[in-house]
């Protein structure tokens, strides 16, 4: 999920993620009150809709799944829903397409072309949240043979994590071939005996991990803080070379240092922020903590709930929280 966010991770969930495209194909886009409507199904005036992007990973449907119950209770909105991949979403936001991102783990190059460059996408606030992308092991295993969490030892474990996929090299398990990770580049520019191996989703990239756990079996994969995985699948991340704003900002094939750690970010359509209303408020006042979300995720992802109900039996469980976002 590197970050710096042109360089970030794409995550999919169990959800399908739409094309860029698909978005066109969503009922209800912006508020009622905005002068501009990007979409031909516009909601009739007398409504007042909100549109919010829906991320690929479940995290962030916790997010979106909580602020739409909410909007929808408690403020008389009518939400609609826009699933697409994370730099596709921020052209959708500067069209007035979706009003708002939940979840943002940082895109250098939009926020410089979109909210100081054409101003048309403005920040939200703080999520709440700190991001990290990492290389992870199991405990059991790292417990076992506590020297490989230091990336110098990986090879050493190589033929442990061979599979199918991997042929003669040790796999590194990432999620979506849609992703966009520095995993490949980190195998090459640190010469490890490792083939990076596509899941093709988050939610298959969870089931290896728990058909691995399952069996006690090693296993080396890309993955991400807040999740709630960690729960059920204790992992120890693996130390990779200490991350720097120079490391990042070289050519993506040419990175060779860790990930950073992302406080997340909210942003919202300029004009959506203006005259947003009630809703625009309610979303810029949204912040939440990462128990608060993974306690949602598991609901959806784990305990199979629906979002709606996923979130509503939060909203029941912890009213000091949500109606604080309420208040004038």
């Amino acid at each position: 999920m590197a970050r710096t966010r042109d360089r970030a991770r794409l995550r999919t969930p169990a959800a399908a993620v739409a094309s860029a495209a698909a978005l066109l194909a969503v009922p209800g886009c912006g508020a009622a009150d905005m002068t501009k409507q990007a979409s031909p199904f516009a909601a009739p005036a007398d409504i007042r809709t909100v549109t919010l992007s829906v991320q690929s990973w479940v995290g962030a449907q916790a997010n979106v799944a909580v602020a739409q119950k909410i909007l929808e209770d408690e403020l008389g909105y009518r939400v609609d829903l826009v699933q697409t991949d994370e730099v596709p979403a921020w052209d959708a936001l500067s069209q007035g397409r979706v009003d708002a991102i939940l979840e943002d783990w940082g895109h250098p190059d939009q926020e410089q072309l979109y909210v100081k460059d054409k101003k048309t996408i403005v920040p939200g606030g703080d999520l709440g949240v700190t991001g990290h992308i990492g290389w992870y092991v199991p405990k059991y295993w790292a417990d076992e043979h506590p020297d490989v969490t230091d990336w110098k030892n990986l090879d050493r474990y190589a033929d442990e994590l061979r599979t199918a996929e991997s042929g003669d090299k040790g796999q590194l398990m990432d999620g979506s071939p849609s992703y966009v990770t520095n995993d490949k580049a980190l195998v090459k520019n640190l010469d490890l005996d490792y083939k990076v191996v596509f899941a093709g989703s988050e939610a298959a990239q969870i089931t290896q991990m728990q058909q691995f756990a399952k069996e006690k079996k090693p296993f080396l994969s890309y993955w991400y803080q807040p999740q709630w995985l960690f729960n059920e699948v204790p992992m120890v991340e693996v130390k990779l070379p200490e991350y720097s704003d120079a490391c990042a900002a070289k050519d993506p094939a040419d990175i060779d240092c860790a990930y950073p750690t992302t406080p997340l970010q909210k942003y919202l359509n300029a004009d959506f922020s203006k005259r947003g209303g009630d809703a625009a408020a309610f979303l810029k006042k949204f912040r939440w903590s990462e128990k608060d979300q993974n306690e949602v995720s598991e609901l959806i992802a784990s305990e199979r709930l629906s979002p709606d109900e996923a979130a509503g039996r939060w909203i029941e469980e912890h009213p000091q929280t949500w109606k604080r976002w309420l208040r004038g």
